[in-house]
């Protein structure tokens, strides 16, 4: 399965329906037992991808329809998490083991990439994210002790969570990709709160360790004009660059955030004041 997402006017999406905002900026289907699902966003040309291989290993389709490549990482990068079981990604014959939230940033020019699941009744859930690349990095693991590990938030405020950097200015190297992990603690709900908007930069979040009968309210849109979408377990959202990106949950959860853009920076963000926010 792929799709295209266009871009949308900040101006238009002010007339959206709840329906009109699912339609456009979530990813409702992102891990397929046995299958591999993308989405390809007109924002910085971000790929969203989902890997569950079960028995069978799944190769990365060129998806010359998207890319009009000879082969997927021609004129791209990419970023992988590990959300599920162990697996392997196998890059030009080279083999990576990723643990469960463990990363594999994969440069431009490499040619053939597959998925494996280590055990098929407990598999892999790779999520991916690619954007165009100028420039050839190599290929890098990175486990939990390698992120840049952020503590931020209060038991008071309902907020206390680690951030875990993994491809970004001072780890892992890539032309535009910036990833990593958010872990909220027990008792803790508020993402990114007060939350901020990026004008260099789109991002995407995907909302896992969710039990299945809870869920997130993600909030989006201009700071002065909120909307909201009901996000649940293993969903993707995709985040323009005029946008908030904040969420809160019926319980605590983790999400992964991929951004591409003008720059890495990761603390280049528009904070956005409470008081202010409608």
């Amino acid at each position: 399965m792929n799709q295209i997402r266009f871009s949308t006017n900040p101006n238009d999406f002010l007339n959206y329906t709840t329906e009109d905002i699912r339609q456009e900026f979530l990813i409702p289907e992102v891990m397929q037992p046995g299958e591999i699902t993308a989405v390809y966003s007109m924002y910085d040309r971000m790929v969203t991808i989902g890997v569950m291989p079960l028995k069978e290993a799944i190769k990365l389709p060129v998806y010359e329809d998207l890319t009009k490549a000879d082969y997927f990482l021609e004129r791209r990068e990419l970023g992988i998490i590990n959300t599920g079981g162990e697996g392997v990604v196998v890059v030009d014959g080279e083999s990576f083991t990723l643990a469960n939230k463990e990363c594999l940033y994969v440069g431009k020019g490499k040619k053939e990439i597959t998925f494996a699941s280590g055990n098929a009744a407990t598999p892999a859930e790779f999520f991916v994210n690619s954007c165009p690349a100028h420039h050839e990095y190599p290929t890098v693991k990175a486990g939990l002790a390698d992120a840049n590990e952020v503590n931020l938030g209060t038991k008071e405020n309902c907020n206390e969570r680690t951030i875990y950097q993994f491809i970004h200015e001072g780890g892992i190297q890539s032309c535009q990709l910036v990833m990593g992990f958010t872990a909220l603690k027990t008792g803790s709900i508020w993402n990114t709160f007060p939350p901020h908007t990026h004008l260099r930069r789109m991002e995407v979040y995907y909302y896992f360790d969710l039990a299945d009968d809870q869920l997130v309210m993600h909030f989006m849109g201009d700071p002065q004009e909120t909307r909201h979408i009901a996000i649940h377990n293993k969903q993707a959202v995709i985040s323009p660059e005029w946008s908030i990106h904040s969420g809160a949950g019926t319980s605590n959860y983790s999400f992964i955030w991929a951004m591409a853009g003008e720059n890495k920076a990761f603390t280049d963000m528009d904070g956005q004041d409470v008081k202010a926010i409608r």
